[in-house]
């Protein structure tokens, strides 16, 4: 029996979870009873529909990631729960909800075929949810999130029951990389990911409260900016602590060397205030926390994970936004 766990090994390694992150256009997410096999959507609960119309998306290589997703209720309830986020263009504080409520399973591809044909499709529900939190519990893609992600479930589930809150979901959910990180979850709409969670952690990410500093450990970055950037996004995080959550953030890429040893990356953000800052700084492969690492429980190989330092940040605009009526 293999013994090799990815999650112990990055630990021990000392591997930075900052940069791995992944950015998609859309995310669409599938109510659906365990268990899970491998291949998450070819599952038992999975109707036909859906796996044809998830096969032609990942064929057509849409920047689109569907994900299964289920809680303690979800073989309970009479209808299953469809949330589609869609990413916000410019200045952006992450992703736009669309949820829908069907009762059967089988008419989710046809919701989402729609949607995705830009027609308005009926069961759009209402409520007063305003973040869906995933935490990867996938043990037959890979068996350290069945190992921490299982067990970290219950803790948050526990832990938002003690807060009494009525706006928050954790959802168990299929695989959305980075499980040598595990327990990893992503806070929906903001799309920010997260690794090595634990009660603590977990605690400070609900409620944006306690020593910021202790996110360096935990944080993997904005899924709304390329790996590289989310270096970049974390240091001023850091420096500019929990109101940070709050401000609307733009990035891009100037230039990358043909090696992608240096990037030049650029970020935008506007304060509650709207006032607009623009940053830039130098990316640079830092060799002291790039190492070779198995990606995965399953892994045969190691493979070399690059991590980047911030050089020259400085300040290159200033502004303030005026909203147009």
């Amino acid at each position: 029996m293999n013994s090799f766990f990815c999650s112990d090994a990055t630990r021990q390694l000392g591997e930075e979870v900052i940069g791995s992150a992944t950015d998609y256009q859309t995310y669409i997410l599938v109510e659906c009873p365990l268990p899970w096999i491998t291949n998450a959507f070819n599952s038992k609960w999975v109707p036909y529909n859906l796996q044809i119309l998830v096969e032609e998306v990942t064929k057509a290589k849409l920047p689109i990631r569907f994900l299964l997703i289920a809680n303690d209720l979800t073989h309970k309830v009479e209808h299953k729960t469809l949330l589609i986020y869609q990413k916000q263009v410019g200045l952006s504080a992450g992703y736009i909800k669309h949820e829908f409520r069907l009762p059967h399973i089988e008419q989710i591809a046809p919701v989402v075929k729609q949607w995705l044909w830009g027609k308005a499709p009926d069961y759009e529900a209402e409520n007063s949810i305003n973040r869906d939190i995933l935490i990867c519990t996938h043990g037959s893609y890979d068996k350290c999130c069945a190992r921490y992600g299982n067990p970290f479930y219950f803790q948050a589930t526990n832990t938002l029951a003690n807060l009494n809150w009525e706006n928050v979901r954790i959802w168990k959910s299929s695989h959305f990389g980075g499980h040598r990180f595990a327990p990893t979850a992503i806070d929906l709409p903001e799309a920010r990911y997260y690794g090595r969670l634990d009660e603590d952690s977990f605690q400070a990410i609900l409620t944006r409260t306690g020593d910021i500093q202790n996110l360096k450990q935990v944080y993997r970055g904005w899924g709304i900016l390329h790996p590289a950037l989310q270096v970049l996004e974390r240091d001023l995080m850091l420096s500019q602590g929990w109101n940070w959550f709050n401000y609307k953030v733009a990035g891009k890429i100037l230039e990358q060397s043909l090696d992608n040893n240096t990037i030049l990356g650029e970020l935008t953000f506007a304060t509650k205030s709207n006032s607009v800052y623009t940053y830039q700084a130098k990316l640079i492969k830092d060799n002291s926390k790039t190492i070779k690492v198995k990606s995965s429980c399953s892994a045969t190989q190691s493979s070399a994970v690059v991590k980047y330092t911030v050089a020259d940040l400085c300040l290159v605009a200033e502004d303030v936004l005026t909203l147009s009526k």
